[in-house]
């Protein structure tokens, strides 16, 4: 095989239309070999090829035959010495960190293992057997694609609307979608899946990790599988089991997001770079940790053998490495760069931030973002915690960020479950969390609002199960949260109980509204529109199977509160109120007479302060008033929509509340109530009492009562 030295940059394996550049950044190799397969069914490389060039500590040579489609691994010598941090092994074929193609999975074996197992103090002897046969191949791909003019939709803010979804969970069991597609890339592309996003009204999907990951060991053995993706192998490889063929995983991916760009749905990754698949001291060798240990993960100083562990998952990536943080910043702009997205979702965005061991707001991942001009443009969301200590920083993330709003999900959670002295909270909440993002010159959209997420029950269960019941993943139950704030309305789980189930929806359709009207940005969880269910697994990351595949053989209670939910959706966007850029003041706006946000009791009077602080408040209203918005469009005209009154009774017991009459003439239209499946467009006057049902929300719009002309004759 002839070779060149070739160039350091780029890293990774990269086709210029002549032949292929090789670069791998390696500190603390001794030496490094680039091992080529035929292919992908091959047990063992077929050349290996020394790289003798080394500048910088990058590791890199230049083959003028090599094409697209060509198949490698690495090779790198060092020593093997756990107990200093060094885990060097070159009996293991070893994946390119910058591998924008990943040929063939991981094949559990032994040989997967860079130490002996089975030994005393096992991880400290080297295992000397090969793993050719068994290890992930990187694959080089032409990066070439035709666009077609595809531009981002880039949606602001304080108009998007997050669906999270899995490729492989909402697609699989799509009666519509072309069977060859179903569970891929395509199939979330296909016309059934695009016709049904714009129908719902959602301006974003946000993806679980696509990057291709590797599940472990552990789940195989069981006949289980990492179904959510969250151990990633590599940060630039679309995942091949998304793939439909015949177009390459990196190809299907960026037509995926063209179609979906070409109906104005932005894409949302959620990227996982706090740690890899490679796990604790005991885990697999099967990249990072074999091109070179001290460098890419953060190793306990006093006990190199061992690995920092804020993520509970057996590893950290040493966000204090420049060259590590050069890998994420790489990753961030290839993705948005040669693929189109247009934001992330960072998974436990806090361990980024650990500079020694606390979270620093003025570390270096902070200001490589914050400066840098490709990803600081896009949308940046935090999951703004991790399982270390001092780890839960919501709230404390950088003007650039938005944040999973914690705090919301569990206080809505609590009011609706009828919990006492949640009112002055609830009202926070529903206003846009000031209290959280106000001080730090941060707008309501730093809050990202949710329900629910991947991570824990559906809408469905949150309703149906008061405890866990994660049998499935063969832990005997003790994986996932104890603590879910949710309340089975009368009895666990399925029932065939009228009562109980007509309360179940209603309790669903309160969460869905709520989460629609309250300002900030509202995420859905994909599935929970129609109430789809887990079976009360609240950790499905593991499932791969009915327990978390969509079922879209829907109910007719499951069809009405779609329509409910899309009904939701078209008045948030057809509100300026609902979509405030600011905050709102309380207090009148323009000279008008009605403050900007109003908080009444059942009486129909504004609240007081021994009632925002009673435990036994459980219902309140809201008017946000649409003619003191004090905010602009986008040609600088004055924003001026419907005022809407927001009323809520979290009692279980119906509640007469005083529609507010500030002043003569006033009429309320009903836009929605949550205690019924259909809405009448009643009118109401203003000082009339309207029954709230017990647990239920209704909204209105403001009437003016039409004027009757008087004609005058002329004498």
């Amino acid at each position: 095989m002839r070779t060149l030295p070739g160039t350091p940059y780029p890293l990774g394996a990269s086709w210029d239309g002549k032949g292929v550049n090789f670069s791998l950044f390696s500190e603390n190799a001794e030496g490094v070999e680039l091992c080529l397969f035929s292919s992908p069914s091959e047990k063992k490389e077929y050349v290996r090829i020394p790289l003798t060039e080394k500048t910088n500590h990058i590791w890199h040579t230049y083959l003028p035959e090599a094409r697209p489609g060509c198949l490698y691994g690495y090779r790198v010598y060092g020593p093997y010495d756990p107990l200093a941090g060094n885990r060097f092994n070159p009996n293991k074929l070893l994946v390119d960190p910058y591998a924008k193609g990943i040929a063939r999975r991981v094949s559990w074996d032994d040989s997967m293992f860079g130490y002996s197992l089975g030994q005393p103090e096992e991880d400290l002897k080297m295992d000397d057997r090969d793993n050719a046969e068994f290890a992930p191949l990187g694959s080089v791909i032409d990066p070439s694609y035709f666009w077609a003019g595809d531009r981002s939709p880039k949606t602001s803010w304080s108009d998007t609307i997050i669906y999270e979804t899995h490729v492989r969970g909402m697609t699989v069991n799509h009666p519509d979608v072309p069977e060859n597609l179903r569970g891929t890339y395509a199939g979330l592309a296909s016309a059934p899946i695009i016709d049904y996003f714009l129908s719902l009204g959602i301006t974003a999907v946000e993806l679980l990790p696509i990057h291709h990951h590797a599940g472990g060991q552990s789940l195989s053995a069981k006949g289980l599988t990492d179904y959510w993706g969250y151990n990633t192998l590599s940060y630039f490889a679309p995942d091949n089991r998304y793939a439909s063929g015949p177009m390459s995983p990196a190809d299907e991916f960026k037509m995926m997001v063209r179609s979906l760009h070409d109906v104005g749905i932005e894409v949302i990754l959620d990227v996982v770079y706090n740690h890899t698949c490679e796990g604790n001291h005991l885990g697999p060798t099967l990249s990072l940790r074999g091109i070179d240990n001290t460098s890419y993960y953060r190793l306990v100083a006093d006990s190199p053998r061992h690995y920092m562990d804020y993520t509970g998952t057996g590893n950290t990536l040493n966000m204090r490495h420049p060259q590590v943080l050069q890998l994420l910043m790489d990753s961030l702009r290839y993705w948005i760069l040669e693929m189109h997205v247009d934001g992330f979702r960072f998974d436990l965005a806090s361990t980024l931030a650990r500079e020694l061991h606390e979270v620093d707001k003025l570390s270096s991942f902070f200001d490589v973002i914050q400066q840098d001009p490709v990803v600081s443009q896009v949308k940046l969301i935090a999951e703004p915690w991790d399982v270390g200590e001092g780890g839960y920083q919501v709230g404390n993330f950088p003007s650039l960020w938005t944040e999973w709003n914690g705090p919301y999900r569990d206080c809505i959670r609590r009011f609706w479950k009828g919990e006492g002295q949640q009112v002055a909270e609830f009202a926070t909440r529903l206003s846009g969390s000031s209290d959280l993002y106000e001080l730090e010159g941060r707008r309501p959209h730093a809050s990202i609002n949710f329900i629910t997420a991947h991570d824990g029950f559906t809408l469905n269960d949150l309703v149906s199960y008061n405890t866990k019941h994660n049998e499935a993943n063969m832990e005997e139950n003790s994986d996932g949260a104890d603590d879910n704030i949710s309340w089975n309305c009368g009895e666990e789980g399925p029932t065939q109980n009228r009562e109980i189930l007509s309360l179940r929806y209603r309790q669903m359709r309160n969460f869905l509204a709520t989460l629609l009207i309250s300002q900030g940005v509202p995420m859905i969880s994909g599935g929970d529109e129609f109430g789809r269910t887990q079976k009360g697994n609240n950790n499905a990351y593991c499932q791969d199977n009915e327990i978390t595949w969509y079922d879209w053989n829907l109910r007719p209670e499951q069809k009405s509160l779609l329509d409910f939910f899309r009904k939701l959706l078209k008045l948030r966007k057809s509100s300026p109120v609902l979509k405030r850029r600011k905050f709102f003041h309380g207090r009148p706006i323009r000279g008008s007479k009605i403050n900007d946000i109003s908080w009444f009791s059942p009486s129909g009077q504004e609240m007081t302060d021994e009632e925002w602080n009673s435990d036994f408040v459980r219902s309140i209203g809201v008017r946000l008033a649409g003619d003191a918005i004090n905010e602009v469009d986008a040609k600088g005209n004055p924003l001026v929509g419907n005022t809407l009154l927001m009323i809520f009774n979290a009692h279980f017991e119906p509640v007469p509340f005083v529609l507010p009459a500030h002043s003569a003439g006033i009429q309320y239209c009903m836009e929605l109530n949550t205690a019924t499946d259909t809405t009448d467009p009643e009118i109401t006057d203003g000082g009339d009492t309207f029954i709230m049902e017990g647990r239920s929300m209704a909204i209105f719009s403001l009437k003016e009562r039409p004027h009757l002309a008087v004609s005058k004759k002329k004498p």
